[in-house]
């Protein structure tokens, strides 16, 4: 049966159809919905990990004890995985392992750009890249074969538009696939020095094996079209390729993207009097290219930035512009991202710009504090960093800047990364104060469920982490809960926790307005009365439903929930909720 897939979808498909028995992962996007279609299927165990470096030692755990296991991230989720990743390149595999790593290029959800292939050159291992859903189905299958094949753990490298795209997937059976023996095994699994030595020429060996087979494999493929212009391309950027260029020019289509081949690649441009690369993000193919002494044009025609587009590409390769559209004269409004109506974390952030503070935030929905009208965050980096870094600061700056200072971070992030960073400014005498924006959820990918919720990613019960808890057991003597709705009480536990000679940590506890339980809580709307004197106070707050009608407050009722935020904020008692 032929169905309608989003590219992740149908590598959760393919980890179906390869027999895979455990997958875990940290939500990212956009490598999330690999993982949440996986659950589907009741064959395969599959987790929310705390964090990635967590889920791809589960995965590896997985596959030594002989079953074929998958991890998923996106591009920076990578960075956090990449210790045990470099290890098991050296370890090899028991059963096939995969790890699904997904680049935004365009930044579309992401703090960078960074380009994935590169892990795959420093961690000498194998790297796939589909171009549709269907190859997404089929290079999942495929790598788990070259896995246990070459005993090899497999890069799959998706990129936004592959994952978020749909394109036709064949579903087929699931075969059995049996668990592998399990055999002690310590000079290929335990990696100490001695041993690790002697894995390393196996990794070696492996790579010339990798590189011949990259001459002959099926997953790169030429199509002659008995054109002059030659084009080599991978993933999404074959397919503009294809778009803007159709049989114009020829084609090396590379499925597989590290190790690349070298006398097919030479063959190929041999017979092309000129040869274009096409790559979004960094020249690793033409850098390769060029290497092996094969003259090709790359980045001198095409940007280092962002996505590519089909007209781009035409205008580059064959200088043609691309065809003309009617424009519209009037100026169209931007459409900044904003937080939702409702949303928890606009308490907070109302709050904090109200008392000047310096913030070190961090990655989730709340990052959107850092835009007008809240301006409040003057940091972000990665997860957790927003603990850390204000330790730094305020260990460089002194304790009156540290009075002033504070990070937010949510509560998943907070589970990620940001525990660590709490420890270190235990231990190292730090005073700082943490706000653990905690609304009840993983926010920011899709409402993914984390060890702070409760739930497994099936909707079991489980045991649940209590913040408060957690804090306390690691040194932190001021642990406060505490309603970023009702700002007068927020702002005065704000106040108070800063002035402390020790670190604090709030809690900031209020359920993100979309879980449905919210949904059933915010009923009404809220109304401006005649009672509003135009001070504006309100338009502070950056709710999308809050507007100005000339010099008049208007309240759009089509998006306002009836959270109340505003009615607390109006110092003239001018704005009603209506049930």
């Amino acid at each position: 049966m032929k169905k309608l897939m989003l590219g992740n979808a149908a590598v959760a498909r393919g980890a179906y159809e390869a027999g895979v028995r455990a997958v875990s992962s940290y939500p990212g996007t956009p490598s999330t919905e690999i993982t949440e279609n996986i659950v589907k299927y009741d064959d395969i165990y599959v987790e929310w990990a705390p964090n990635e470096k967590v889920a791809a030692e589960v995965a590896i755990g997985a596959s030594i004890a002989g079953g074929r296991a998958m991890s998923c991230m996106k591009h920076v989720g990578l960075n956090v995985m990449a210790d045990p990743v470099f290890t098991v390149s050296y370890t090899g595999v028991n059963g096939g392992l995969v790890f699904c790593v997904a680049d935004d290029q365009g930044m579309h959800s992401s703090q960078n750009e960074q380009d994935s292939r590169h892990y795959a050159k420093a961690s000498k291992i194998m790297m796939l890249e589909p171009s549709d859903s269907g190859e997404c189905k089929d290079f999942t299958k495929k790598a788990y074969e070259l896995s246990e094949q070459f005993d090899t753990p497999v890069f799959l490298r998706l990129s936004t538009r592959v994952s978020h795209s749909q394109s036709l997937v064949e579903e087929e059976e699931r075969p059995a696939q049996p668990l592998k023996d399990y055999t002690k095994d310590a000079g290929k699994y335990v990696m100490m020095p001695g041993n690790a030595i002697k894995r390393h020429v196996v990794v070696e060996e492996r790579m010339r094996k990798l590189e011949e087979y990259a001459e002959t494999t099926e997953l790169n493929q030429i199509e002659d079209n008995g054109s002059d212009i030659g084009v080599i391309a991978a993933g999404i950027a074959y397919m503009y390729a294809k778009e803007a260029l159709g049989d114009k020019v020829n084609y090396l289509k590379l499925g597989m993207v590290y190790p690349l081949p070298e006398r097919l690649i030479k063959d190929f441009a041999s017979k092309c009097k000129k040869v274009y690369v096409i790559e979004e993000l960094d020249p690793f193919i033409e850098e390769h290219c060029k290497a092996i002494g094969v003259d090709v044009t790359g980045k001198d025609a095409f940007t280092y930035l962002g996505e590519y587009t089909p007209s781009m590409i035409k205008k580059a390769v064959l200088n043609e512009s691309p065809a003309e559209f009617a424009s519209i004269d009037e100026a169209i409004p931007v459409r900044p991202p904003v937080m939702c109506a409702g949303c928890p974390h606009r308490g907070v952030f109302y709050v904090l710009k109200k008392l000047g503070l310096t913030v070190s935030g961090d990655i989730g929905c709340y990052t959107l504090g850092a835009a007008a009208p809240l301006q409040s965050i003057d940091t972000t980096i990665c997860m957790g960093a927003s603990v850390s870094a204000a330790h730094g600061m305020a260990k460089v700056r002194g304790a009156e800047f540290g009075k002033k200072l504070v990070s937010v971070i949510g509560d998943s992030t907070f589970m990620h990364s940001g525990i660590t960073g709490l420890v270190d400014i235990v231990y190292n005498k730090g005073n700082n104060t943490i706000i653990i924006l905690d609304n009840s959820i993983t926010g920011m990918t899709g409402h993914q469920d984390n060890p702070t919720t409760g739930w497994t990613i099936r909707k079991e019960p489980t045991k649940q982490v209590n913040l408060i808890t957690l804090c306390k057991s690691i040194g932190i003597e001021h642990v406060t809960v505490a309603d970023p709705f009702d700002v007068k009480l927020f702002e005065k536990v704000v106040r108070e926790e800063t002035e402390r000679e020790e670190p604090s940590v709030i809690i900031a506890q209020r359920p993100c307005a979309l879980l449905p339980n919210m949904r059933k809580k915010y009923t009404g709307r809220c109304t401006i009365t005649d009672k509003c004197k135009k001070c504006k106070m309100c338009m502070k707050l950056g709710c999308p439903a809050i507007s100005l009608d000339g010099d008049a407050v208007k309240i759009d009722t089509t998006q306002c929930n009836g959270c109340g935020l505003c009615v607390n904020v109006c110092p003239f008692e001018a704005i009603e909720k209506e049930d």
